[in-house]
């Protein structure tokens, strides 16, 4: 599923336009990114969390040639599905 296909599903679950649904996920998308990247978590109680997560610098190798480069320290985003999520998903298997 892609997002034109989430927003449509939005849509018509909670009968508005689509115009509406698309503006709905892309603020909760931009809050989500604007939380996490001040450091913050975003807990969605039945869904998961989203955490920053640090990633330190390490060495690594070029596939190519097999020289060492230094892989710089980044951010990074962590999810954690909730139990209500894994439970859902665990049942349809």
């Amino acid at each position: 599923m892609n997002k034109s296909e989430l927003v449509e599903k939005i849509a018509n679950d909670v009968d508005i336009s689509k115009a509406s649904a698309d503006r709905a996920l892309s603020s909760a998308i931009a809050h989500i990114i604007k939380a996490i990247s001040k450091g913050g978590d975003v807990q969605l109680i039945g869904f998961g969390t989203f955490k920053s997560g640090k990633r330190a610098a390490r060495m690594g190798r070029n596939p190519q040639t097999g020289a060492e480069i230094k892989i710089p320290a980044s951010k990074t985003v962590k999810f954690t599905a909730g139990k209500a999520f894994k439970d859902a998903v665990n049942k349809r298997k």
